[in-house]
């Protein structure tokens, strides 16, 4: 049981770690490394190569007080003092021992310091190839990730454009839903359902048809102004109605005053 929760623990673990992983870091990671283990080559090529020339120094120096002695025991030969002669060639003999050491020990440090060269270059040289690689490879990666952010846009996965996406619906569907309501409104108040807040004779039927008897008036005339050309006919016809209206009025009384005749006539 202990495993399967510790195999399960793991695998969320490196889940979570190859999400949170970017391999552009990693890459620059691995690189910062190769110049650390490139710059501790240089210090240990600079350090032997200090080693070598210090040898060399302490070498001449021994050299020249050895050629010294060799002359301070010719003098002596040539001034009889063999006993200064033989103590200068002994000096003579110890130095050339600590010479030959010193010269083994050039040879040495020249060699090793030609085969941390060598390994410098090539490491060098390693470094650079994988820093234009690590270079390629994060410009490929980036190229990749903005293409997979710009596929994700246009097709809507992505979840800033996804909000945006919502966004706009919620606002297609209000503005269609305040339409709907201000032409329902529209259509009650001119049914007489509702009444026009904005209209100073409110809730007075007579008026209101009132006013639309005086807008047919109104838009009678104007059509009588427009037709202005048959008016003329229209007088005279009035005024041959009102003769005629004259005369039907004269027998109208003839005929009263024949009737009132004839009823008081004795029976």
């Amino acid at each position: 049981m202990w495993q399967r929760i510790s195999l399960i623990f793991r695998s969320k673990a490196n889940k979570a770690l190859d999400r949170a992983e970017d391999p552009r870091e990693t890459l620059d990671y691995s690189y910062q490394r190769q110049l650390d283990l490139l710059a501790q080559v240089r210090r240990g090529v600079a350090d032997v190569a200090t080693s070598r020339k210090r040898v060399e120094l302490q070498t001449n120096q021994l050299q020249a007080q050895s050629d010294k002695l060799q002359g301070q025991a010719e003098q002596a030969i040539k001034a009889n003092r063999e006993d200064l002669a033989r103590e200068a060639l002994t000096r003579k003999s110890g130095l050339t021992s600590q010479i030959t050491d010193l010269r083994t020990q050039q040879t040495q440090l020249q060699g090793e310091e030609e085969k941390l060269t060598l390994a410098q270059q090539r490491l060098s040289a390693k470094v650079e190839a994988f820093r234009t690689r690590k270079e390629t490879i994060k410009a490929t990666y980036t190229a990749a990730e903005a293409q997979s952010k710009i596929n994700e846009a246009m097709s809507g996965i992505g979840e800033e454009m996804g909000d945006v996406g919502l966004a706009i619906q919620r606002a297609e569907d209000k503005t269609a839903q305040m339409q709907a309501r201000a032409s329902a409104i529209d259509e009650l108040i001119a049914s007489g359902a509702l009444e026009d807040a904005s209209s100073l004779n409110r809730g007075d039927d007579i008026a209101r048809e009132l006013e639309a008897m005086s807008s047919d008036s109104e838009v009678e005339a104007e059509m009588a102004r427009l037709k202005g050309g048959s008016t003329p006919p229209a007088i005279e016809g009035a005024e041959d109605g009102a003769e005629d209206g004259g005369d039907i009025l004269k027998a109208d009384e003839a005929v009263q005053t024949q009737s009132s005749a004839e009823s008081k006539e004795p029976q």
